[in-house]
């Protein structure tokens, strides 16, 4: 086996491992980091259920290699929340009714943090093109739509917008 060292910061940590070259990041961060929240869907880059923030960009972790990822800061879901604290993405999820069956909400949530560092105030058309890449079979993404446009609205009333979207310690 090629086996290569990684070291990289996921939610804040320092993580370091030996993978096999051709490990997906996905992979790494569900079976050495044991951070389930990362879902795997297609394994093609096309649902986007693995979608994570590397420095701050929404990508989809099943199409980078663990190794592509070395020297980044990775992002998963179980990073937006600050302990029992919910980020204004995961809080405006809920309270929207953005989660259906689940498996999709993950990705969706990271897509939306990412969108919302970027933009932080869009219009209805930037966040249904901000989570184009990002399919779910439950809804007609209308409560998703709502719970972006609710965030964005927490996340302009808070003190520190940018740390609150991302959950960045």
């Amino acid at each position: 086996m090629n086996e290569v060292s990684v070291s990289l910061r996921v939610n804040g940590e320092p993580r370091r491992g030996l993978v096999e070259a051709r490990k997906t990041l996905a992979d790494f961060l569900r079976e050495d980091c044991a951070l389930t929240g990362t879902h795997l869907g297609c394994e093609h880059g096309v649902c986007g259920a693995c979608t994570v923030l590397l420095d701050g960009a929404a990508v989809r972790s099943c199409l980078l290699f663990a190794v592509q990822a070395d020297g980044a800061e990775v992002t998963t879901v179980e990073g937006l929340s600050d302990g029992a604290t919910l980020s204004a993405v995961q809080s405006a999820f809920m309270e929207e009714h953005g989660l259906q069956c689940g498996f999709c909400t993950p990705g969706v949530i990271l897509a939306a943090a990412g969108l919302l560092a970027e933009n932080p105030r869009p219009d209805e058309q930037a966040i249904r093109a901000g989570i184009e890449g990002n399919l779910c079979r439950c809804t007609g993404y209308h409560n998703i739509v709502k719970a972006i446009q609710s965030a964005a609205r927490k996340m302009a009333a808070a003190p520190s917008s940018a740390a609150a979207s991302v959950g960045r310690r």
